[in-house]
């Protein structure tokens, strides 16, 4: 018989001093819980109960036997509570995981905001351009580019982050200003070095005409922070997300390069482990970044632009809805198109 429902049994029996009113609050008969303590007492070798036809009262074995009895219900409920505080209530520790630039540049601010309204959370943030495992590192949570071809994760599209090419009004003034894609082979080229195509940029011009164009690279980092920090140095022409660049092409740091003609742009999704339950606390991080995302005019409609992306569909998932999140619909991917940031290898 299983001994914690009969150490449940007999605490109940104590507190109310019946056989049948402990029967009542656990929801089983009376013979089953005169059953349970005969066999506990039997196991015990000890009596715990003095019994009269009308309530029963421990004996000293039993009361001795109901302070330790007694702490270790109280102690597997309050188990209970903390791991039903992890599934339902915004509490414990959420890890995320993210690319670098884009974590710091994007990520980093809704991070303040969701700390800021769920104050008893711990954020565990990992920004990296390196492949991570996110099962195997324990994160509840990843933002990443293109599809993830992995059948363990649940994938919700965010949206759309457009790119370009830009550099500083410096580095241009010395070298000149690309009007035509060909000119970029004679220009410095920063180049990420975990995109697949490394030699070549990829443009669609404005009547979606198509250009690829060899470039000479001055300098080569699997680091997008540093890559962007060698954008704004000037030490050549770099690609990067518009939701960053932007800002500084407005403040006058960057200068866009090739204005009319675009770099197939990002599917960003969010990506979390495929479990039963999925915890309140990644539901609302989720839902949440994806208000950030449309708030701050990060996404586009890439189909206006006449752009497909990588060459392939985005992720086997639905665009992602706060009303889908409540409901908490999931959706199991696993597609082929390539991403940004080696998870995996992309353009």
């Amino acid at each position: 018989m299983d001994r914690l429902t009969e150490l449940t049994s007999f605490v109940r029996a104590c507190d109310t001093a019946s056989f049948s009113a402990a029967a009542r609050e656990l929801g089983l008969s009376q013979p089953a819980v005169s059953q349970q303590i005969r066999a506990l007492e039997k196991r015990l070798g000890v009596r715990l109960f003095d019994r009269t036809t009308r309530h029963v009262s421990p004996t000293e074995a039993g009361r001795r036997y109901l302070e330790r009895a007694r702490d270790i219900i109280e102690r597997i409920e309050e188990a209970d509570r903390s791991v039903g505080c992890l599934e339902s209530k915004m509490c414990g520790r959420l890890a995320v995981g993210a690319p670098a630039s884009f974590g710091a540049g994007v990520l980093g601010s809704y991070l303040i905001e969701f700390k800021r309204a769920y104050p008893e959370l711990l954020l565990d943030v990992a920004l990296t351009d390196s492949f991570v495992d996110v099962i195997a590192e324990g994160l509840d949570v990843a933002i990443r580019m293109g599809t993830i071809d992995d059948n363990r994760l649940i994938v919700r599209k965010l949206g759309v982050i457009g790119r370009c090419l830009a550099a500083t009004p410096e580095y241009l003034d010395r070298r000149g200003r690309p009007r035509r894609p060909e000119d970029l082979a004679d220009h410095d080229y920063l180049l990420y070095a975990h995109i697949r195509k490394r030699d070549v940029v990829p443009l669609t011009g404005p009547g979606g005409e198509k250009a690829e164009v060899r470039i000479r690279p001055a300098m080569r980092s699997d680091n997008s922070l540093l890559n962007h920090q060698a954008l704004l140095s000037g030490v050549g022409i770099g690609l990067g997300h518009r939701v960053i660049l932007d800002p500084l092409i407005a403040e006058g740091s960057l200068e866009h390069v090739l204005p009319d003609w675009h770099y197939a742009p990002h599917h960003v999704h969010a990506v979390y482990p495929s479990n039963r339950f999925i915890p309140l606390k990644v539901r609302r991080f989720v839902a949440g970044f994806a208000d950030h995302l449309a708030a701050m005019g990060a996404l586009i409609d890439d189909k206006s632009m006449n752009i497909q992306g990588n060459g392939a569909g985005p992720a086997k998932s639905d665009v992602f809805t706060r009303r889908e999140m409540a409901e908490t619909g999931e959706s199991r991917c696993g597609a082929a198109e390539i991403g940004v940031a080696p998870q995996p290898r992309g353009e």
